[in-house]
């Protein structure tokens, strides 16, 4: 295993925040970045040496990036699984498209969990308005249908309380492809965030409790509470599991509940996560920074804590204009991406508050 040295370039597919923070970490240890996306403002191509903004199904455009790059990653699970494999018989692609593949389709992903040793919700894939009305009845309401691919931060979901919902469910979500997923009693959710090495060497972050609001991510905090500590042995070894068995290189994070027999895997994603935005200030080396090692060959950074609490919040639309309030806060940490005018329920940024004693 040769480890790519400083002034290789790093493809980046995905022109968003958590590109913006990988291109930041990979400048810190001297590596140009390339962004690849198909928007022209692209706040992570603000702070890369290359942008090449071209649809992800002009394999024209993708070759001749790829051919530029001397290792592409990716930073979120939506990249067309095409379009990764185009990227991979031109330039090593880590973590490889089998993870898109799995993390793109909600039946899929939860069957590789089953597989992987983890539990998940009952759940079941329907195609109709029948199937759903027949999936309802076998696993109970209330349940939550979720399209089968493309849903993030609480969109294309909806909720059944009862039969009556049924048809009005469907129509909300277009008639496509879903999962109906049985309702999860559950006291708190968490996430496991790993990096696992090109060595095979995995190293794993404390787990933060996370609160969402409308389907949006919140706050996360460390360290979690004492339910989340209970299941937390499990849930990591069903993360190391499902790493391995997708030969992973970089930094996966695993949503899980804390069911009352045991964790429960809610969904997966193959790239930096929200829940992880802590480990900036809050670990002596960040999700960001370890996802660069491990795609680049590198030895990965400690994953130890630096204070006794951390606690992260997202900036949600207008609270974007309390900028100035959150700096006069001396222990607060503010991340903005550079995106413009705040939309509602649109991420802006975070802040980060260390506490050392």
């Amino acid at each position: 295993m040769t480890a790519l040295p400083p002034g290789s370039t790093i493809g980046i597919l995905g022109g968003g925040q958590l590109g913006r923070m990988l291109a930041v970490s990979a400048a810190g240890l001297g590596y140009n970045c390339h962004i690849y996306a198909p928007e022209e403002n692209s706040v992570a191509a603000e702070v890369a040496q290359h942008f090449t903004c071209a649809a992800y199904d002009d394999a024209a455009a993708l070759q001749a990036f790829a051919l530029s790059c001397d290792v592409v990653t990716y930073e979120f699970e939506n990249v067309p699984v095409e379009c990764a494999k185009i990227v991979t018989d031109h330039a090593p692609l880590r973590p490889g498209h089998k993870a898109l593949e799995v993390a793109q389709d909600r039946a899929e992903e939860k069957g590789f969990a089953r597989a992987s040793g983890g539990v998940t919700a009952d759940f079941a894939l329907v195609t109709s308005e029948d199937e759903l009305g027949a999936a309802a009845t076998e696993i109970g309401l209330p349940a939550i249908l979720k399209t089968n691919r493309f849903g993030y931060d609480g969109k294309g979901q909806v909720r059944l309380k009862s039969m009556e919902d049924i048809a009005p469910a469907w129509r909300d979500v277009g008639g496509q492809p879903c999962v109906l997923e049985g309702f999860v009693d559950f006291d708190a959710e968490f996430s496991v965030i790993l990096a696992r090495g090109l060595d095979g060497a995995i190293a794993t972050y404390d787990s933060a409790e996370n609160v969402h609001e409308n389907g949006i991510l919140a706050r996360s905090t460390v360290p979690a509470s004492d339910a989340v500590l209970r299941q937390l042995p499990a849930a990591r070894d069903i993360a190391a599991k499902i790493a391995e068995r997708l030969d992973y290189v970089g930094v996966l994070t695993c949503e899980f509940f804390v069911g009352r027999q045991g964790p429960v895997l809610n969904e997966m994603a193959p790239r930096v996560h929200n829940s992880g935005h802590w480990s900036i200030e809050g670990a002596v080396t960040s999700q960001f920074e370890n996802h660069i090692r491990a795609v680049c060959g590198l030895p990965l950074g400690s994953t130890a804590l630096t204070g006794q609490r951390t606690e992260m919040r997202n900036i949600i639309g207008e609270d974007a204009n309390d900028w100035a309030d959150y700096l006069a806060d001396p222990d607060c940490h503010l991340h903005l991406y550079g995106k413009g005018e705040p939309r509602e329920g649109r991420k802006m940024g975070h802040v980060t508050w260390v506490h050392v004693t």
